[in-house]
């Protein structure tokens, strides 16, 4: 396990995540990952700290209102949400983590936009 270091583009969210230094990731083509490019790393919320910014963060939610996607209000960048696919932990943009921790990343595509389809396919929680 490695500790990456990841925040918003302004800097006022930053967090710390454990997580294996080769990323396993899910590139989503749902309505909201497709439109922001966020590119999933699903960590258990005990691997997950955040170290600053919790009055910088809103909240969005659609559809089922089950997801809580978290967005700095000031630069507007959601870089992690708690996923409806796995409401106990929380999904990381990987575009928003420090590259020097990461080895590598390998992206997997995954079928948003007909989710109760496919969520199955989704990986699990990384602990």
């Amino acid at each position: 396990m490695t500790t990456h270091k990841g925040g918003c583009h302004c800097g006022s969210v930053q967090f710390e995540i454990e997580a294996s230094a080769v990323i396993n990731a899910a590139r989503c083509n749902c309505s909201i990952c497709d439109m922001c490019g966020f590119l999933h790393l699903f960590v258990s919320k005990k691997n997950f700290r955040l170290q600053k910014g919790d009055e910088a963060l809103t909240t969005y939610t659609f559809n089922t209102g089950v997801a809580q996607h978290y967005f700095c209000k000031y630069c507007g960048i959601k870089s992690f949400y708690v996923p409806r696919s796995h409401p106990h932990g929380v999904s990381i943009n990987v575009n928003c983590l420090d590259p020097s921790s990461v080895e590598s990343v390998v992206e997997t595509p995954f079928d948003g936009r007909n989710w109760e389809q496919n969520v199955s396919e989704l990986s699990p929680i990384s602990d």
